[in-house]
């Protein structure tokens, strides 16, 4: 599977170039402005979307839990009780495959077909494909029996499954995703029969192949960054939500981020919707996903083009039950856990939500704000599950306490706990008011929750804090130039910005210097840009 870059719709997190392989640790003090706000030229683009991989943290069932939900997938217990069944072993040809007299049994055995009475070709061909299942997961092994004929029966593999150990069955599961997801991308070239007498046959049989292979590559590459996406949503969305539309999927898949489909794109949309359907409902055949295919009385109906266009049509309004006959697809939590296994195999980071949250104060805040992929409420919520308000309020602005690179971002982070903790929290936050680092936040999130006894600050903590506050936007903007100049509009500058900057830049703080250089350089206001730019010189000088 691929990795998808992705900009974390979360509160703040450290990406964007100190998420670069390589610079592990770094910082925007350790970089020049420009790649601060990213103003890259298009090379350094394109290079920053190829190193920059983003896969969202996201919660896990428990492995028993996954387990059993595994052991419930028709086709797993099928193959589970076909290689049972198989004892103490079956004749089979050279092939490894039943042979005929035990086909018809199988299939009855599996519920295929009734007890008594004909066979269907269908039910035979499915008991067929189960004993294919099982013998490519090992369930069954072929060996001989005591009279030297080739025979299969069940391997030692079947015992730990049988007895739902989490391990072996989720180890056996995801093998079966995986033959299931190489045989979802076999789809046969359009040009599948050769030219007769127009070239030599191993010509043409090359010249096939080499067609044959480009399909299935094209086609995996289709299905891992379909996975990939519903891989996200499931990330991001509210309990319940978790459905995503076929068209809307593929739509994502064709349309560039920011961009409104035009009458082309919504062509490759449908091409796209076609070609995931069949491969969606064979991976829902697994359990890694539940899958609504295509109506396909879509493709009979003479308006059937109209419909599809208009499905994808942002103007139109479909019901429920018409939007669903265009595909609807959602990832299982088996999905979930199988397709972050792909990812970590394939060596991406694939975080779990919590996996920063085992620690203290200290170390919660300054994982989030080193982490290069992260949803920090998330991972708070999780922190203050077991803890006491108060004792873990105060915990946290301790840990927020510091001059070194990461301390803007952890003094943010511990406001944003501070109003997950909310009213309890009240009483740590007026304990460090006259905190020369600590204060100016903690009446900035008092006064939000509307208190109105709060002491006015010096001048000194308004701009220390100032600067504090814009390093930490700095720090979590992710190089993004739009969202930076939108922060930056709203600095507090007077009338008089030559007053406001004489004094900011003697502001003795880390970040000085980096935050009224990405003023000077964004800020619309050109006179305030021209006092920021200034200043900068000056403060850059004091360094």
């Amino acid at each position: 599977m691929a990795g998808r870059r992705r900009k974390n719709p979360d509160h703040p997190s450290v990406t964007g170039p100190d998420a670069l392989p390589g610079n592990e640790g770094l910082l925007p003090a350790d970089f020049e402005l420009a790649d601060l706000y990213g103003a890259h030229g298009s090379d350094a683009e394109e290079d920053l979307d190829d190193l920059s991989v983003m896969v969202p943290p996201v919660r896990l069932l428990p492995e028993a839990e996954l387990a059993v939900a595994a052991l419930a997938v028709p086709l797993i217990e099928r193959a589970v009780r076909l290689a049972r069944w198989s004892a103490p072993t079956r004749p089979v040809d050279e092939l490894g495959d039943l042979l005929d007299e035990d086909r018809e049994t199988a299939a009855r055995f599996l519920g295929l077909a009734p007890a008594e009475g004909e066979v269907s070709e269908e039910a035979v061909l499915e008991a067929m494909r189960v004993w294919s299942l099982a013998s490519d997961l090992e369930l069954v092994l072929v060996a001989h029996d005591e009279a030297g004929h080739r025979a299969a029966g069940p391997s030692s593999e079947l015992a730990p499954v049988e007895a739902g150990d989490p391990e072996a069955v989720l180890e056996l599961w995801l093998a079966a995703a995986d033959l299931i997801a190489e045989l979802a991308v076999e789809i046969e070239p359009l040009d599948a029969e050769p030219d007769a007498g127009e070239r030599a046959d191993d010509e043409r049989a090359e010249e096939l192949l080499a067609q044959y292979e480009e399909v299935q590559e094209e086609a995996a590459e289709l299905l891992d960054e379909a996975l990939q996406v519903l891989y996200e949503a499931t990330a991001f969305a509210e309990p319940g939500q978790e459905t995503v539309p076929l068209g809307v999927l593929a739509a994502l898949l064709v349309v560039p981020e920011g961009e409104e489909p035009d009458e082309e794109m919504l062509g490759d949309i449908t091409d796209v919707m076609v070609a995931l359907d069949p491969m969606l409902a064979d991976l829902a055949e697994i359990g890694l996903l539940e899958y609504q295919p295509i109506d396909p009385e879509l493709f009979d109906e003479e308006e059937a083009g109209g419909e599809q266009a208009a499905a994808q049509d942002p103007e139109r309004v479909l019901d429920e039950a018409e939007a669903a006959r265009f595909g609807l697809v959602k990832l299982t939590p088996l999905g979930q856990y199988g397709i972050r296994q792909w990812l970590l195999d394939e060596g991406y980071e694939a975080p779990l939500i919590g996996e920063l949250a085992t620690g203290d104060a200290a170390e919660l805040l300054q994982g989030i704000a080193e982490a290069a992929n992260v949803l920090p409420e998330q991972e708070i919520r999780v922190w203050l599950a077991d803890r006491e308000p108060l004792t873990a309020a105060r915990e946290l602005l301790d840990a927020a306490r510091g001059e070194d690179r990461t301390a803007p971002l952890r003094r943010m982070l511990a406001q944003l706990a501070l109003a997950e903790l909310g009213e309890a929290a009240e009483p740590a936050a007026r304990e460090v008011l006259e905190d020369a680092e600590l204060g100016g936040g903690a009446r900035a999130w008092l006064v939000s929750r509307g208190a109105t006894d709060v002491p006015a600050p010096n001048r000194s903590m308004v701009l220390w804090t100032t600067v504090d506050t814009f390093a930490a936007q700095l720090l979590d903007s992710e190089g993004d130039a739009e969202v930076l100049r939108e922060l930056i509009s709203g600095m507090p500058v007077t009338d008089n910005p030559a007053s406001f900057f004489g004094e900011l830049w003697r502001v003795e703080h880390p970040y000085t210097a980096q935050v009224l250089e990405a003023v000077g350089e964004l800020h619309l206001d050109r006179q305030v840009a021209k006092e920021a730019r200034k200043a900068a010189f000056k403060a850059r000088s004091r360094q």
